[in-house]
């Protein structure tokens, strides 16, 4: 063997190692909050137990999963989804058109914007395979009843056959999660007592019967169906004159309807509708009185708070990278005086003056924990946005891309099948369901996206999700030498510092001090 091949072998050997200490690490990150165990989920799909087409057709004789043109043709209650999701398409590329008319967009690599095919959607080569499932019951604030949600991702995969006979498998840019609740009021356990919240954390936790609470065994079947939610990488447009290097997304959202039996159209949670308010004069003067009410400040400040629909939108557009500066690519662009009008019409939404005086009297009731400034006001109205979450510390506008059980080594192929604000939730999440178990009241706040509450734990100290290298940081004011005072404990971990990434006065990312 020559010395170069041995070099070569030898770090094979050795970035083998890392990828499946980083496996490992991800997966003990997620203990008892996520499944991602590659084993695992190629069970449950490919026996039919936790498809998509199982849960909602769970009298379905036959025991494999339905490819997409089947899927949708076959569950009526899926029948709203793609045609919602073409009409946003189209609309997509007449805003492109009309935006960038000397750029040609299409399905191809022939096309400066590179499009999602939509034909994927009704092919007998392409189906939802489950990529990883999600307890979320650091959500019961929106439902106590429920205990939270918990969500099934599925990954879109195209199988084609080779010359030879055999099957590749090619996972598509989009996801598609279906979201239930943790729990039905009406649920029984094997002695015919209720369900409680406790026993559902209990089982996580300690990895016990969670299947058997997501099963269709339960009457009415869909009682524990919530809504869906896909998110596609709508297209591809590599940089030009005329702009950077972009990759949008779409999120849309299905709520189930239990009269009709349908996943319907809906508004997407903490959406807000930008354009439209900022066009509007009278929906901008109830969004501001809205939002800095006492009460809906405290829960925004604590990022429980829950926008009423008539603010919010039923779609949304991620343009990623958005990068850490304040631009029109983020959702909230426009609303909080200093940042430009955004896309719409008339003054922003909050000038300086309402969020200052209405954080000193929050303040004075002892009511802020993360919102302290101007600044921290801004990025919470971004970060409570699933657009505005989206472009946070994700994986292109994924925050979970799923594990792919279909490559040949699956525990290494996909290292990460989440992104690091994904990773560093998990010690919040798993804090939560370690207070319902011992039947104590969860604190359901969180901090920003950029930054993980960690809650006393040490686990994420000097890792890339709390103060690690690429961590987000907050930078000293040139004048002052002192930092934004919403973004204070934002600090880098020993032998790095905070460094500017980009334009912004406030926010960088840390590392190595001789940078």
């Amino acid at each position: 063997m020559s010395r170069a091949l041995r070099i070569l072998v030898a770090a094979a050997v050795f970035f083998g190692g890392i990828v499946s200490l980083l496996a490992a690490e991800n997966a003990q990150l997620a203990r008892g909050t996520a499944i991602t165990d590659p084993d695992l989920l190629r069970e449950l799909d490919q026996h039919d137990a936790l498809t998509i087409s199982r849960l909602l057709w769970p009298e379905r004789n036959a025991n494999f999963p339905l490819t997409t043109d089947l899927m949708f043709s076959w569950l009526s209650q899926l029948k709203e989804i793609p045609p919602a999701i073409e009409a946003e398409i189209d609309r997509y590329v007449a805003q492109q058109k009309a935006a960038y008319p000397t750029e040609t967009i299409g399905v191809g690599e022939g096309f400066d914007v590179q499009l999602f095919d939509r034909a994927n959607l009704k092919s007998r080569d392409t189906r939802f395979v489950l990529a990883g499932i999600v307890n979320r019951m650091d959500r019961a604030y929106v439902s106590e009843d429920s205990c939270g949600e918990i969500r099934l991702i599925y990954r879109l995969v195209r199988f084609e056959t080779k010359p030879d006979g055999g099957r590749t498998a090619t996972r598509l840019p989009m996801t598609l999660n279906l979201v239930m609740k943790a729990r039905d009021v009406r649920q029984m356990d094997g002695n015919g007592k209720p369900i409680t919240c406790a026993e559902v954390a209990r089982r996580w936790l300690g990895n016990g019967d969670w299947q058997g609470l997501i099963g269709s065994d339960f009457f009415p079947y869909d009682a524990m169906l919530d809504r869906i939610e896909t998110n596609i990488q709508i297209s591809v447009a590599a940089k030009s004159a005329l702009h950077d290097f972009r990759s949008d997304y779409l999120l849309k959202v299905f709520k189930y309807d239990a009269a009709s039996k349908t996943f319907e159209e809906s508004t997407l949670e903490n959406q807000i509708d930008r354009d439209r308010i900022l066009a509007d004069n009278d929906l901008r003067r109830d969004f501001r009185d809205w939002l800095l009410a006492p009460d809906h400040l405290r829960d925004f400040d604590r990022g429980t708070v829950l926008i009423p629909e008539k603010f919010l939108a039923k779609a949304a557009i991620v343009p990623t990278p958005a990068g850490l500066d304040a631009s029109p690519l983020q959702p909230e662009f426009g609303m909080v005086q200093g940042e430009g009008n955004g896309e719409g019409q008339g003054e922003p939404v909050f000038s300086d003056n309402d969020v200052v005086g209405a954080l000193k009297q929050a303040a004075a009731r002892g009511d802020m924990q993360n919102v302290r400034s101007v600044a921290g006001f801004q990025r919470r109205l971004n970060d409570v946005t699933c657009a505005g979450c989206h472009q946070t510390r994700g994986i292109g506008g994924f925050h979970f891309p799923g594990v792919d059980w279909l490559a040949d080594k699956p525990s290494n192929s996909t290292i990460v099948p989440a992104s690091p604000h994904f990773l560093g939730d998990q010690v919040r999440r798993r804090d939560i369901l370690t207070a319902m178990t011992a039947g104590k009241r969860p604190d359901f706040s969180r901090g920003f996206a950029s930054r993980p509450q960690t809650r006393g734990s040490t686990e994420l100290a000097g890792t890339e999700y709390q103060d690690g290298w690429g961590a987000h940081c907050s930078l000293e004011n040139a004048g002052s030498r002192s930092t934004d005072r919403s973004f204070t404990s934002w600090s880098c971990a020993k032998g790095l510092t905070c460094q500017a990434a980009a334009a912004s006065r406030r926010i960088g990312m840390c590392f190595i001090k001789t940078r």
